[in-house]
């Protein structure tokens, strides 16, 4: 066993996810380019990432308990921190810095962009809402910590 494949399962990760080669912040366009071994890129927009955090703040603590996320568009990525060998954990402009994104979080996100993407959409719809709303000053904001 490599130590990746050796870090990859202590941290609970499938052992078959690929880890990324390069991630490249484009700010002026909002998008994390992530690249990998085999050749492909993925451009993962920022609003996509702080709407798709892992984080309890937005996904909750179990189904139905999921946040939906507005006012997104204009987030930025004002840093981003490697954890361990085995996430980032980014910090975003509208101060949520509590998501970690698992490589096995970061290639599903990459590969499954468009359902995903359409997913969200319908889910405002349902609500009624559309990107540009402000959160609701219920919802839970930023509680989580930065390290």
């Amino acid at each position: 066993m490599t130590r990746n494949e050796k870090d990859n399962t202590m941290a609970g990760l499938d052992r078959n996810t690929p880890i990324p080669t390069a991630l490249t912040l484009h700010t002026q366009s909002k998008v994390l380019e992530v690249g990998y071994a085999d050749g492909s890129h993925y451009r993962l927009p920022f609003e996509f990432l702080r709407v798709y955090s892992p984080s309890a703040e937005v996904r909750g603590h179990g189904p139905g308990q999921e946040t939906l996320q507005t006012g997104k568009r204009d987030v930025t990525i004002t840093r981003i921190d490697a954890v361990g060998h085995y996430a980032i954990q980014p910090t975003f402009s509208d101060g949520h810095a509590s998501g970690i994104y698992s490589w096995d979080h970061i290639y599903e996100l990459a590969t499954r962009y468009e359902p995903l993407w359409q997913d969200y959409l319908q889910k405002l719809a349902a609500a009624g809402v559309d990107r540009d709303t402000p959160m609701a000053d219920d919802a839970p904001r930023g509680h989580g910590h930065a390290h």
